[in-house]
């Protein structure tokens, strides 16, 4: 009876275990992710449900970083002289449409809209906001974990910019934001668990550093005693 008991025991905190270490999921997201990207056509574009599209961009991401870092030419000059071949093209062709009297191939009107521009400003202060709070948090000495969350993620920036161009890095972070997604999405619950136990590690070394550290560290500067 006691060895029956037992291995109950030991089955019960086997499946505890398991289902704390699955329960985690990235980013503490309670829907798809493809819900979590918007769910609209760049949220298909980036899991590879449009795959002629996400391998046009790695095609074109690929090509353009070939350009700009094999050519020695500067971006300005680049973007120049591709939006002179394409004015030129497309002047040249109106004119011999013109000339052999056939219909010229209209283009689509170019507008923003009041609605987009609305938008755009809405989400662009939201985003500021947030992160002049950030800053504000961070200079009070209110959150230390997101102290060395930004002073680690600034650090790594520092030592990428000195090991790799500007156009590298973007062409990187391309790649990577058209690929890590599908591949994420793919194996979800494989990532969701080992990023459980990362980050149970992490909050149980970080709430030591907190209790032995942290707390000892005075929050405000002591003021000046009045003479």
């Amino acid at each position: 009876m006691d060895d029956s008991h037992d291995a109950c025991d030991q089955a019960d905190r086997d499946t505890s275990t398991c289902s704390t270490s699955t329960s985690y999921r990235l980013f503490d997201r309670q829907s798809t992710l493809h819900q979590l990207m918007g769910g609209g056509k760049a949220a298909d574009v980036l899991l590879w449900k449009r795959r002629r599209v996400s391998l046009g961009i790695i095609i074109v991401a690929t090509v353009a970083w070939l350009v700009f870092e094999r050519s020695g030419l500067s971006f300005l000059t680049i973007c120049s002289n591709v939006l002179l071949f394409l004015i030129v093209l497309r002047f040249l062709h109106a004119n011999y449409a013109s000339m052999r009297d056939k219909p010229v191939q209209g283009l689509p009107e170019l507008v923003l809209s009041e609605e987009m521009v609305n938008y755009a400003a809405a989400s662009f202060r939201i985003k500021v906001n947030y992160m002049l709070l950030m800053a504000h948090d961070i200079t009070l000495g209110k959150d230390f974990r997101l102290f060395f969350t930004v002073v680690g993620f600034l650090w790594l920036l520092s030592v990428l910019g000195s090991l790799i161009s500007f156009f590298t890095l973007a062409y990187i972070g391309t790649i990577l934001s058209v690929t890590l997604p599908a591949l994420y999405n793919k194996y979800e619950a494989q990532v969701d668990r080992c990023a459980g136990t990362i980050h149970r590690s992490f909050s149980r070394h970080y709430k030591i550093v907190d209790e032995n550290v942290m707390n000892r560290l005075p929050r405000n500067l002591p003021k000046d005693k009045p003479m």
